[in-house]
């Protein structure tokens, strides 16, 4: 009984890590050069936000792109937040691309009920690619 005890509070715990990572691309340093995502996160070439907004209706839109650049076919999903420059969180999400073929690129877009893009700034919360089956 005390095992399943420990067990279930050391599952329980999880990840402690609550950090997020900008959306992709080039990320300044403190010594002003730039740093590169790593790993599967990698690649995620591009995620931002795409104000559509015409004649007046707000029309605002995340697009991505992703380039399989591991050996198996994949699926990918990702959560994202959108936040103001106070860290409000304005919106967040989860997007899946599925059965990307080794080598291939992947373009896919879905719409936000963002009001603005003005000071707007996309954070990735988590990051996985899986074997397809």
């Amino acid at each position: 009984m005390i095992a399943i005890v420990v067990l279930v509070l050391v599952i329980a715990q999880g990840d402690d890590d609550e950090s997020t990572t900008p959306a992709p691309g080039r990320t300044a340093t403190s010594l002003g050069t730039t740093q590169e995502p790593q790993g599967e996160r990698a690649d995620l070439i591009s995620f931002q936000l795409d104000d559509r907004s015409t004649a007046g209706i707000i029309n605002i839109w995340v697009v991505w792109t992703i380039k399989n650049n591991s050996s198996e076919t994949s699926d990918y999903s990702w959560d994202w937040e959108a936040v103001d420059a106070s860290g409000t969180r304005l919106a967040n999400g989860t997007q899946l691309d599925t059965n990307v073929q080794p080598g291939q690129t992947a373009k896919g877009e879905f719409p936000t009920t963002l009001k603005t893009v003005k000071g707007v700034k996309l954070n990735i919360t988590s990051f996985n690619r899986t074997a397809s089956l």
